[in-house]
């Protein structure tokens, strides 16, 4: 398709009142009249802190924020994670560094408030692969980089976007040259800990012609504070033709972090996308994550897993859009929630005209384990073309009283029964994961969370 149309429900009144963070352009190295970086950069950031300055704050008057309210959160108290802020933050947790897809890491890659770690297997760097931080990358792959960055993910395309792109430090940056296939997984950690500070990330993965990577990617934080901590990302990603990804990424922000996110992949001729997405944690999340079928036969797959308590909010705002012939997609989300908790899933799937021969598929399943606990699911259907094939679908339910009087009939005390149910009801999700480490962190998380 020449033209690349995206159904977008970010869209924002600009007559709303805009409310001003406590940052400043100063506070951007690539703004200050010492730069020595390349030009392409203080472009982008320019751009990127006058969309912030225009766009307004999302309230629930724009639709895609309809269900989701953020005017609690308090803008004005957020600082970078800088100078004397970093003193005394708890180190990252040796459990969060473990493998999750294999017994090792071809390469990890740790982002830590004050400092990176990094290491890239030996083998791969002569293969051309690069696996770096986002300083880095402006250094030693300036080149690269600026074919990449915000070309698929625009700035303009909300303020916390344009926030985050104005103000990104904690960046993770991954190339694959053409027919390189890499073996071992790369491993990426931001570890965000502390109150009242912000976190702006930014990740971007670009595959050339014919290579294939896994990659997993986690963001977490301890859970405990007082204070609301702030993490705003950008996820670019860019698969060439005859290329596959295999991306697993897991939220695990602690309770006390408002969380929002804007993630795209581009999916080329014949490439294929498996993204594997599970939400642990954090007090509110609001995470677009859009599927661009580019190329004739692409395929994009995504697998995701959610399980509230307390008072968490997670909404997910997902698009599968259908931009070629002969593309398939699959979607299924699947959620528990309990107490006081929250889901929203809002999901479109986009066919463009002349794009004949998809096959996309939505699914979201939520139970519901608590009386004041509310899911809300809402799928939806834009069709352009006239040879396709397209099915959504949604439910919203409580546990089968009869299941569980048939387990409890049979010795089984009741909270073993609730929770054999809930594994019962995630299976599906299970399946579909084709990771070890990956699926027994989610089962972990049932454990803990049905306690």
């Amino acid at each position: 398709m020449s033209t690349h149309r995206v159904i977008t429900r970010a869209k924002q009144s600009i007559t709303a009142e805009a409310v001003d963070f406590a940052f400043t352009a100063e506070m951007i190295p690539a703004l200050s009249s010492n730069w020595n970086g390349p030009d392409f950069l203080r472009e982008y950031r320019e751009r990127a802190w006058s969309a912030y300055k225009t766009l307004p704050m999302p309230t629930i008057k724009d639709e895609a924020w309809r269900r989701t309210d953020i005017h609690a959160l308090d803008v004005s108290k957020f600082s970078l994670p800088e100078g004397n802020l970093l003193r005394n933050l708890p180190s990252t947790p040796k459990w969060l560094l473990k493998p999750l897809v294999n017994n090792t890491h071809g390469s990890q890659l740790i982002l830590h408030p004050d400092r990176t770690e990094a290491s890239l297997d030996e083998q791969l760097a002569k293969q051309g692969v690069i696996f770096t931080d986002l300083h880095n990358a402006e250094i030693h792959h300036p080149d690269i980089l600026a074919n990449i960055i915000g070309q698929i993910v625009n700035p303009g395309e909300g303020r916390f976007a344009a926030l985050t792109a104005a103000l990104e430090k904690y960046g993770v940056f991954i190339y694959i040259p053409s027919d390189v296939q890499v073996q071992i997984p790369l491993h990426s950690v931001i570890w965000g800990p502390g109150e009242s500070l912000a976190y702006f990330s930014h990740i971007m993965v670009w595959l050339e012609p014919g290579s294939s990577l896994t990659y997993v990617h986690e963001a977490a934080s301890p859970n405990g504070g007082i204070e609301q901590t702030l993490h705003s990302g950008l996820v670019e990603i860019h698969i060439s033709d005859n290329a596959k990804l295999q991306f697993v990424e897991l939220q695990s922000w602690g309770d006390n972090v408002w969380n929002f996110s804007h993630e795209r992949a581009q999916v080329g001729r014949e490439a294929n996308l498996e993204w594997i997405f599970g939400a642990l944690g954090s007090n509110l999340t609001k995470n677009f994550s859009e599927i661009d079928l580019i190329g004739e036969g692409a395929t994009g797959k995504m697998s995701g897993f959610y399980f509230t308590d307390g008072k968490q909010h997670l909404d997910h705002d997902t698009l599968q859009n259908h931009l070629a012939p002969h593309t398939t997609s699959d979607l299924l989300f699947k959620g528990a929630l309990k107490d006081s908790s929250r889901s929203v899933w809002q999901g479109m799937i986009y066919v463009a005209p002349g794009a004949q021969k998809t096959d996309g598929y939505q699914a979201n399943r939520n139970l519901v384990l608590s009386p004041k606990a509310r899911a809300d699911s809402i799928p939806g259907l834009e069709i352009l073309a006239d040879d396709v094939r397209c099915t959504h679908g949604a439910t919203v339910g409580k546990i089968d009283p009869d299941s569980v009087f048939y387990l409890l009939s049979r010795g089984i005390p009741y909270a073993e029964a609730e929770h054999l149910i809930v594994e019962g009801f995630f299976d599906p999700i299970m399946q579909r994961i084709p990771f070890d480490g990956v699926r027994k962190r989610f089962q972990q998380a049932i454990i803990k969370k049905m306690k």
